[in-house]
């Protein structure tokens, strides 16, 4: 019995190998076909750093700036700016990846998105894959805005405004409380009439105690709308997106908006008066008018355009940012439009420069908007609707000249 044990028998030796074999075998096998399953499967048909990646609970904007000539450029082609604000409130994500790579050349087109659906059943699992073509441009806002808003506050324009003559919304920014203090107790309290609305536009911030002071700011006064988007210069263009689709949610029957800044003095009852003369204009931007400006092609300015974010010589006329009035038969189609135009971060030349041009949207120069710094006399004043690069404190002198009846323009 000993003997037949012993591993120079012949048949025992058989054993062992085989066993030795089988486990090699079933070690390997499940190494090799078990790890698939932890692997995250790439879109091929694009170059690493244009892949876009949807993951939850975390919200990233950020700006196209793609050279015209990749071949010849080892620069990062795309730019991303990221925002992991509260996931209870940022939703969606857009991420993405960013390369120096100069080898590849890909002309802005439509991708082809892969979507893998898991359905579960209560008889058996089921993994299916489906493939799923989605025509969207990934250099286009619609591709880095996220929809929706963290707070709405629609009842700050009862009935859609029906009843209203004029929303202005104010963009600012969450460290920006001074600001907005001082235009609530000046030019801001004309928002407490019935025909008339001013809110500020802010998007999402990083700070944890910026976000507090907000939230109790919010409490107190319920006048700020907060969009998807982190606030940042670069996502000026995604505030002004954010806003017509606001307008467009929740005060659509408005008659007039007047999209502007924390650093402007708006002179309301000459505002009001002009939408009342023009009240029956129709598919229409009132502001001031900036004509033949051309693209900065300069890398290294703050107002860099590329190629190919806009490829012509000269912008399509537009209204200068820091002010301008909207019809409000026109928000609608600019919102649309601008979703799925190439984005740019200067937001009046995208808005109602490109957008509205290709729109065939008439931009009409109006004298009263100054939208620069001017000396602040009365008759200034008086005289104008928007003037631009006022100081905080400087609003309730401008305030004072405007109603005080005693500073008279000569």
């Amino acid at each position: 019995m000993h003997q037949r044990l012993h591993l120079r028998s012949r048949p025992l030796r058989t054993l062992v190998l085989g066993l030795l074999g089988l486990s090699l075998y079933a070690y390997y096998r499940n190494t090799y076909y078990g790890a698939s399953q932890y692997t995250v499967p790439r879109n091929v048909s694009q170059p690493p750093f244009q892949e876009v990646y949807k993951q939850s609970n975390t919200s990233i904007e950020h700006h196209v700036a793609v050279s015209s000539s990749r071949s010849n450029s080892p620069e990062p082609s795309v730019v991303g700016a990221y925002n992991s604000q509260n996931s209870t409130n940022l939703s969606s994500s857009v991420i993405t990846v960013q390369s120096t790579s100069s080898s590849s050349s890909q002309t802005l087109s439509s991708a082809n998105v892969s979507v893998a659906v898991s359905k579960q059943s209560s008889e058996k699992p089921l993994n299916e894959t489906k493939e799923v073509s989605a025509p969207v441009n990934e250099y286009s806002a619609r591709a880095i805005y996220e929809a929706g808003h963290m707070v709405p506050i629609p009842e700050k324009c009862p009935n859609f405004g029906k009843e209203m003559d004029l929303v202005i919304i104010i963009m600012s920014a969450p460290t920006h409380l001074e600001a907005r203090m001082a235009i609530r107790q000046t030019w801001g309290h004309f928002g407490q009439r019935s025909d008339i609305s001013i809110l500020f536009m802010l998007g999402a911030t990083l700070d944890s105690k910026v976000e507090t002071i907000l939230k109790k700011e919010q409490k107190t006064y319920n006048d700020v709308i907060r969009g998807k988007f982190l606030d940042s210069y670069s996502n000026l263009t995604l505030k002004t997106i954010s806003t017509l689709e606001w307008v467009d949610n929740y005060c659509s029957k408005v008659k007039f908006l007047l999209k502007t800044d924390d650093d402007m003095f708006i002179n309301v009852p000459r505002l009001q008066a002009f939408t009342v003369k023009h009240a029956k204009d129709r598919n229409v931007i009132f502001g001031r008018l900036a004509k033949k400006w051309k693209p900065i092609r300069n890398k290294k300015s703050k107002y860099y355009v590329s190629q190919a974010q806009f490829k012509n010589a000269v912008f399509p006329d537009f209204t200068t940012g820091p002010a301008y009035l909207l019809s409000s038969d026109i928000v609608r189609k600019l919102y649309g439009a601008a979703l799925d135009q190439i984005y740019l971060k200067l937001e009046d030349v995208f808005v109602t420069g490109i957008v509205a041009d290709k729109l065939g949207i008439t931009r009409t120069h109006a004298n009263e908007f100054l939208n620069k710094k001017i000396s602040h006399s009365a008759c200034n004043v008086q005289r104008s609707i928007s003037i631009h690069m006022v100081k905080y404190s400087e609003q309730f002198d401008l305030w004072k000249k405007l109603l005080d009846g005693k500073s008279e323009c000569k």
